[in-house]
């Protein structure tokens, strides 16, 4: 018996089958015995006889998910995908089963040896999964570009990599949070892989000017997660009934949201529906300013669209192949899946296209309820659930002293201009005081740059809706935040005279922050500000669209909105050469900073909600997206918001204390290093105290705040402060040897 009903699914895009199914069926059997892969065992396992082979039917996959490739092409991308179901099901069979780590790290190591990314493979492979590898790479990555080798190299090492994560979630019988689960899926989920092997099966490669951006990362993320849901959908009995799988997303709602299986199973399918919209919404709203921003030429704009119309086939595709294989949940389920007609329509094969009427209808609901939020409702009766964060405060000092200073700071720059800040309002914010609790051991000085920080992206978080957001100035806006570069030299070349206080305090900010700094970390942390202020472009482009954002993509932006990205870079450059560059990029650091991140993001949310909903007519706010996406209440939203923001805690705590000893042995680390790292997650758990000790403490988000307006000064305006230089603080000479931890916008 099923343990749920499966869902009615979106699916948009009529599911096609390439022509050349059953010489691909031929060939990577024929390729799949070369490689020991069927009726071999391996260490007394037989991991795949012909009969499991045949019923999976891997060539069946890649036949839908790749209509238009040619004969080699279905051939060769049909054995990279019996080589990855191969993998998992060698992996689950000799590690899982066994909880045998030790072995399985030694294992995963050894395949790195088998994807150069240039040079030739040297190593001698010895069972059927570094056989396979080492074939298949030979054949694949000399046709491809630099640019193209890198991306899939790391896809296919995440991929590989992160089966450790779910090993380690097996053994200590750990149910992963969502956000957590989402990340790590799309590493070894795979999806972003396939995404790769598209534009090696379609002959087109994204540019590499546009391969990183965000239109471009969304697009894969959105592929990836759609794809990755889909399969936990059809999976779960297998993989959790059967197997003893903790890491499948329908699993993960049940224990986060407390319902039943059902319920899960359809809270899964929805945010794989939000996942496909964002996706449409995304290629038809960014990618074509993409191109025009990035001068992309006409074969680049032409490959770039056969890459997203790839992405579409793979999504059809790989639902149609879930229905019809033997290796998931699918009893029925083509039997009772109907076209638009009451009475069911067309069930065969090649009729997918009749059903996409049906499709549309049954998820218009959930598309329509983002774009019809009343901006400015009244908030009801709303009781906060009650934050705590386990970590002591301690405060600075030098408080009373950073107090001062700040608003003579802040005139100085401009920033009090009495359109979108007067003095009141920057007292009444108290800036400092959240830096006296993130940075509590910090000198005068450097509590006041602290200070600094913080006010300057408070002041933009607020200046951008102020002044662009109430004309929906989009490109206004945009063209700001590309000026600030000019404003964070990495040569120290020179800068043009500031137009306005934003510029004029970033100009003065970057001296005193990225004087000492070497030239790889000042283009490190100028990225940072850059995407931070990106962000409030990004935000812009919603509210003038009325368009609540996607619950993934929210969470994803908001650590840019909340300077949270900026916060860890800054930390990161304090840090010196102590710790490996390499070692920032693991699993377990990227845990540990965005599980804190998302804690405080999800913080502010709570305590902003009234503010930013009924006094500023936002949209972005995690209770509103919750709202939007659960289609609840607003204490319902609140209650979901703060389980969530639980479960990030236990995942930092859990991380800290049982992941980071494993990967300072894992990685050999020096004592040196290993202090740093310690010392970084006590600067983390004081960025958390005191955040929240600024939200308890200040007066931003209390009744009569909400209710105050500045009054402008004669003659003032928010947009043509001239610079004039900081008075009084002696900043001009101000050097720091290590830049503090600090969230550059810490309030909505």
């Amino acid at each position: 018996m099923q343990p749920f009903a499966l869902p009615e699914f979106y699916m948009p895009y009529p599911a096609r089958l390439n022509p050349h199914l059953e010489r691909a069926r031929s060939h990577s059997k024929g390729w799949a015995y070369t490689m020991d892969m069927i009726d071999a065992p391996q260490h007394g396992a037989v991991i795949w006889d012909e009969h499991d082979f045949d019923s999976h039917d891997y060539a069946l996959l890649c036949a839908y998910t790749h209509p238009d490739a040619g004969a080699p092409e279905l051939d060769l991308v049909t054995d990279w995908y019996v080589w990855v179901f191969y993998f998992d099901d060698h992996f689950l069979e000799l590690f899982k089963r066994t909880g045998d780590t030790a072995a399985a790290r030694a294992h995963l190591g050894r395949l790195a040896s088998f994807m150069p990314v240039t040079g030739e493979i040297t190593e001698a492979p010895g069972n059927p999964v570094e056989r396979g590898l080492a074939d298949l790479w030979d054949r694949t990555v000399p046709l491809r570009s630099a640019g193209w080798r890198r991306r899939f190299a790391e896809s296919t090492r995440n991929l590989l990599e992160e089966s450790l994560w779910e090993l380690a979630n097996i053994n200590d019988g750990r149910i992963s949070n969502p956000v957590e689960y989402i990340t790590m899926r799309r590493k070894v989920g795979g999806a972003p892989w396939s995404a790769n092997l598209i534009e090696h099966s379609v002959h087109a490669e994204v540019p590499d000017a546009i391969a990183g951006k965000r239109p471009m990362e969304v697009l894969r993320d959105c592929f990836a997660d759609a794809v990755h849901l889909r399969n936990d959908l059809f999976s779960y009995q297998r993989e959790v009934e059967e197997e003893g799988e903790l890491s499948n997303g329908v699993l993960v709602f049940e224990e986060f949201l407390g319902g039943s299986t059902q319920e899960a199973a359809d809270t899964v399918n929805h945010l794989l529906t939000s996942r496909l919209h964002q996706f449409e919404h995304t290629a038809l709203t960014e990618v074509p300013g993409l191109f025009e921003e990035h001068g992309v030429d006409p074969a680049g704009r032409a490959g770039t669209a056969a890459y997203v119309k790839g992405l579409q086939d793979w999504q059809s595709g790989g639902h149609e192949w879930h229905l019809r294989s033997s290796r998931y949940m699918n009893e029925g389920a083509l039997e009772r899946r109907g076209g638009p007609e009451p009475l069911g329509g067309p069930a065969g094969l090649g009729t997918s296209a009749a059903r996409i009427f049906s499709s549309l209808a049954a998820t218009a609901p959930q598309r329509l309820r983002s774009f019809r939020h009343r901006p400015f409702e009244p908030v009801g009766p709303v009781e906060r659930p009650e934050v705590t964060v386990p970590f002591p405060l301690t405060l600075s000092p030098h408080l009373d002293r950073a107090r001062e200073n700040v608003v003579v700071w802040s005139e100085a720059m401009g920033l009090l201009d009495g359109v979108v800040w007067d003095e009141h309002r920057l007292r009444a914010i108290d800036l400092p005081l959240c830096a006296a609790g993130i940075h509590p051991d910090a000198t005068p000085e450097q509590l006041d740059l602290t200070s600094g920080w913080l006010t300057w992206g408070t002041y933009g978080d607020d200046y951008y809706p102020v002044v662009f957001g109430s004309t929906g100035d989009v490109a206004g806006a945009k063209a700001m935040s590309e000026r600030f570069r000019l404003f964070m030299p990495i040569d120290d070349e020179p800068a043009p005279a500031p137009l306005n206080a934003l510029e004029a305090g970033l100009a003065d900010l970057w001296l005193r922050t990225a004087g000492p700094m070497a030239r790889d970390s000042r283009r490190a942390f100028r990225r940072a500000v850059d995407e931070m202020t990106g962000s409030w472009v990004w935000e812009l482009a919603n509210q003038r669209q009325n368009r609540i954002p996607d619950p993934i993509d929210y969470l994803e932006m908001r650590r840019k909105t909340f300077g949270s990205d900026l916060t860890m870079s800054l930390c990161r450059i304090g840090h010196g050469r102590a710790v490996p560059p390499e070692i920032y990029r693991t699993r377990v650091v990227q845990a540990i900073e965005h599980s804190a991140m998302d804690y405080a993001c999800l913080l502010n949310d709570l305590f902003s909600y009234r503010k930013e909903i009924q006094y500023e007519g936002e949209l972005h706010n995690a209770v509103l997206v919750v709202r939007n996406f659960l289609d609840v209440g607003e204490q319902r939203a609140f209650e979901v918001v703060a389980d969530l923001m639980a479960a990030r805690m236990r995942e930092f705590r859990h991380t800290v204390e049982v992941a980071l000893p494993v990967l300072f042995t894992e990685y050999d680390l020096d004592e040196g290093a290993r202090r740093t790292l310690l010392g970084y997650t006590e600067e983390l758990k004081n960025w958390l105290a005191g955040i929240l000790n600024w939200h308890e403490g200040c007066r931003r988000y209390t009744e009569p705040e909400l209710s105050y307006r500045p009054a402008p000064a004669a003659g003032t305006g928010p947009a043509v402060h001239r610079f004039t230089g900081p008075t009084g603080l002696g900043t001009r000479s101000l050097r720091i040897a290590a830049p503090p931890a600090l969230p550059v916008s810490p309030a909505g």
